[in-house]
Formats: C-alpha cells, sequence, structure tokens
C-alpha cells in the first residue's frame, strides 16, 4: 500500500519525508516532519494522530525509539500501524505491526529508515536507503529525497499500481518550506511529483526570503510585478 522514507540531512539542519501509495492522497495523511524535531511517516493502516504525537516528544528532547513506543503505547491497534521516525540524534526507527500487510521490509541508515507494506520486492526499503545516503551531500535534502523514491519504485515499489506521492522537508522556520503532492494520478506520480520539484526547488530559497525580509527576496519575475525589470 505504501513505501516511504524519512530522513535528515547530516547538519540535523532539514528533516524531510518522501512517500507513495496506492492510496490516493497519502502525503497529506502521512508525511509529518517538524523544524528541531524530526521528521515521522505513518501508514498501513495508518493514524495520522502519531505523527504530531511522536514529533511532540521529539521536540522535548526524546529518542526516536523511545518518541515512538511512548506515542504507540498510548494508543490502541499499534498492531496495525507501520511507523518510521528520525530525531536530530541517534538512528533513525521503524515499527511495523503484526498485521502489516502484505510483504512488508524495512531499512535503517545514517540518517535515513525507510519501510514499505504490500511491497513488490522486500529489497526496496534498502534500496531507497542505500539512494539516500550514496547522493552527494551537497545536493539538497528534497533532491536526495526524491532519489530514494525513485530508487524504490525501480526495485518494485508496491505490489500494486501507485496513485498519490508527496515530498515534505522543513527547517528553522515555522513552516514546511517544501511541501510537494501528487494526490491522484492514473499514470506516474513519481514521474510527475519530480517535474514539480524540477520547477519549485529553483525558487524555495526566494520563498523563505519572502517570508522573512521582502526587502532582500527576488521579483517574481511575472507580467504584472511591478520589480520585474523592464526591456
Amino acid at each position: 500500500m505504501t513505501f516511504s522514507l524519512v530522513a535528515r540531512s547530516a547538519d540535523a539542519q532539514l528533516f524531510g519525508v518522501a512517500i507513495a501509495s496506492s492510496s490516493p492522497a497519502v502525503a497529506a495523511r502521512c508525511a509529518h516532519a517538524r523544524a528541531a524535531a524530526g521528521a515521522v511517516a505513518t501508514q498501513n493502516i495508518t493514524d495520522p494522530a502519531l505523527g504530531p504525537a511522536i514529533l511532540e516528544r521529539l521536540l522535548r528532547g526524546a529518542a526516536a525509539d523511545a518518541a515512538l513506543a511512548a506515542a504507540l503505547g498510548a494508543t490502541s491497534f499499534a498492531d496495525f500501524r507501520q511507523v518510521l521516525a528520525i530525531a536530530a540524534r541517534g538512528p533513525p526507527v521503524v515499527h511495523s505491526g503484526v498485521h502489516a500487510l502484505g510483504v512488508v521490509g524495512h531499512a535503517v541508515g545514517t540518517h535515513a529508515a525507510a519501510a514499505g507494506n504490500l511491497l513488490a520486492h522486500g529489497a526496496v526499503p534498502q534500496a531507497m536507503v542505500e539512494a539516500f545516503e550514496s547522493a552527494d551531500a551537497a545536493l539538497h535534502l528534497g533532491e536526495r529525497l526524491l532519489r530514494a523514491l525513485r530508487a524504490g519504485a525501480a526495485r518494485g515499489g508496491e505490489a500494486g499500481p501507485v496513485h498519490s506521492a508527496g515530498v515534505l522537508v522543513v527547517r528553522d522556520v515555522g513552516w514546511p518550506i517544501v511541501d510537494l503532492r501528487v494526490d491522484w494520478s492514473e499514470a506516474d506520480p513519481i514521474a510527475e511529483l519530480v517535474r514539480v520539484w524540477d520547477v519549485y526547488s529553483p525558487q524555495i530559497d526566494d520563498y523563505v526570503w519572502r517570508a522573512i525580509d521582502p526587502r532582500r527576496a527576488p521579483s517574481f519575475g511575472v507580467p504584472g510585478d511591478p520589480n520585474l525589470p523592464s526591456r
């Protein structure tokens, strides 16, 4: 039903999630991240409330394993959940309940963890972690997340057709700097997501500056923009 990866930059300044599923709008329910705290993916038969619950504990300084265990312990039906979590420090963790669907797998790296259910192949998560951690660290975290998602799809992805995908990235501002989604596609939502990323990624810092200090922000470069240079 879903395969995903949670990750952080080596300096723990950025956290993110990349996710794809046969279900519609998977990122809207399953991708969670918070600056200075970490990132969480909640999937399988998902309980979206687990994401904020884990992130709140991470923000208070809990390790990823303790935050995950505490959040699951405070709810019913942990056996139906698959959850990935990464904090600013320490190894990422994955929980796959005994009622996780179909072929289930996970892999844990230094700065990323991947997991999935109803997978075409149990090696999908390992392919995702390897793609993330072998990518040039100078690349934007969002680019590395998408490379991991594409690697998972190339390794087989989900057993059935994938219809939605998303990528979420946070940093030291109070909103996601990247929150891109393809909520339904009959074709290839991951490829469509990459196309959206290619348009949006050169403008990420511009949008941050427009919020922090519009005086330092570049023009929008569209007709009607008073700051657009005349020709």
